[in-house]
């Protein structure tokens, strides 16, 4: 069973930055393509970000573009999200996923999940 520990999230103001970093006890953790997806009470999670097992392929959700970065250290078997620039509808419970494959931006693409860290970002 895989294991995912989303950390860094918390309470900041509009404009502020935040970074999240999410641990993987998977093995094969370097050829896992691994994402970070949101979601707010009464809607579907959504995705935000996904990178590829070498970091060679990235893709952004158009409403975090240009203000998110996903990366990953495969030494440490890590992924993070750098916020900047947050905004109050950036509010919502982030979620670490582990792909079953390739990168994707759908939640069925994804197999293991973390258990969500919590950003508030006040106005």
């Amino acid at each position: 069973q895989v294991q995912l520990v989303e950390s860094g999230g918390g309470l900041v103001q509009a404009g502020g930055s935040l970074r999240l970093s999410c641990v993987s006890s998977e093995r094969t953790f370097s050829s896992q393509a691994m994402a970070w997806f949101r979601q707010v009470p009464g809607k579907e999670r959504e995705f935000v970000a996904t990178i590829s097992w070498s970091g060679g392929s990235i893709y952004y959700a158009d409403s975090v573009k240009g203000r998110f970065t996903i990366s990953r250290d495969n030494a440490k078997n890590t992924v993070y999200l750098q916020m900047n620039s947050l905004q109050p509808e950036d509010t919502a419970v982030y979620y670490c996923a582990d792909s079953l494959g390739l990168v994707g931006i759908a939640t069925i693409e994804y197999d293991y999940w973390g258990q969500g860290t919590q950003v508030t970002v006040s106005s």
